[in-house]
């Protein structure tokens, strides 16, 4: 039986397969000739992923593009407050105070000397390739066919993934997690995960687990934190966990949910389909996001956190270490 692999990155990993198989070589020597390792390709997304950089095709497709990002915020179900009200078509609408989120991204990033466009118009994710990275806030495509906008959802989704194939960087905060449940490739973009429920928006510890990516090493161990601290099912596999939460420190905890363990993972990396992809499921206050850290703990150490995993996926600083 064989699987249509589509794209470039596509075709050179099945002509490597192909190529491997008629000088008898079995998949475990794809290490071997320069090829993913072994389990780097996951045939259930059709696509190149895990923690392995042979995952990223380094063709230089963004070596010429500006330090600019582009932040889609776009909801089509219900709307978290930290966004504030829906925003008009277009690219970068007029902000309201209360668009939390968006606000804080683009002071956050101006502050690096990075530019950040905003949008919540689905007709503007055709065209993706001016920006180091995506950054998926809250976002909701419109699952509905018979919606407005229906008809530019595949070509939207089209765009991401071949966006992604091009070496581009993806990177999901909080209910990035609560979209596209019916959409394989974007579960594998946020490395085999979604959103299965939470409990209470409460006070936790978050622990750093990986100090050395670039992400983390300015945080401290454990630092107070305050979210709805996601349950995700499917659960994240072959992804490099890069913080959890304490669930000691949590008061009110979900005995039900079928995957999780005392590892309840907070923030992950990945290489992806020729891309990298930076994920967190934190940032649900407004507060979290806010210009004075001092209003909310964790604002500060949570802000370090995104603003360098944002980076990272735009290839500014090392990636997933």
């Amino acid at each position: 039986m064989h699987r249509r692999i589509d794209g470039q990155g596509g075709r050179r990993m099945l002509a490597c397969a192909v190529a491997l198989a008629g000088a008898g070589l079995a998949p475990a020597a794809f290490a071997q000739q320069g090829a993913p390792a072994p389990g780097s390709l996951d045939t259930q997304y059709n696509a190149c992923r895990g923690t392995n950089p042979n995952c990223y095709n380094d063709w230089g497709a963004f070596a010429n593009t500006p330090n600019k990002v582009l932040i889609y915020s776009r909801t089509a179900g219900p709307r978290h407050a930290n966004l504030g009200p829906a925003l008009a078509p277009g690219l970068n609408p007029p902000l309201a105070a209360a668009n939390a989120v968006q606000n804080g991204l683009v002071r956050l990033l101006a502050a690096e000397g990075i530019q950040a466009d905003w949008t919540e118009d689905v007709a503007r994710m055709t065209s993706l390739n001016g920006y180091k990275a995506i950054i998926f806030a809250s976002a909701l495509w419109d699952h509905a066919k018979s919606a407005a906008g229906g008809t530019q959802l595949d070509a939207a989704r089209h765009a991401l993934r071949q966006y992604m194939r091009r070496g581009g960087g993806f990177v999901g905060i909080h209910n990035a997690f609560g979209t596209e449940y019916n959409w394989p490739y974007y579960e594998g973009l946020l490395g085999n995960a979604n959103f299965y429920d939470h409990g209470a928006n409460q006070n936790g510890t978050v622990r750093v687990v990986n100090k050395n990516d670039s992400s983390t090493s300015m945080l401290p161990a454990s630092w107070a934190f305050k979210d709805e601290w996601y349950t995700l099912m499917p659960y994240p596999t072959n992804v490099k966990f890069l913080m959890v939460v304490d669930t000691n420190s949590l008061a009110t905890k979900r005995s039900t949910h079928p995957g999780h363990g005392k590892m309840h993972p907070v923030s992950w990396c990945q290489y992806y389909d020729g891309g990298r992809s930076w994920v967190t499921t934190l940032g649900h206050d407004a507060g979290a996001f806010a210009q004075d850290t001092s209003t909310f703990p964790g604002a500060a150490e949570f802000q370090k956190h995104v603003v360098a995993g944002i980076k990272s996926a735009m290839g500014l600083v090392p990636f997933c270490k």
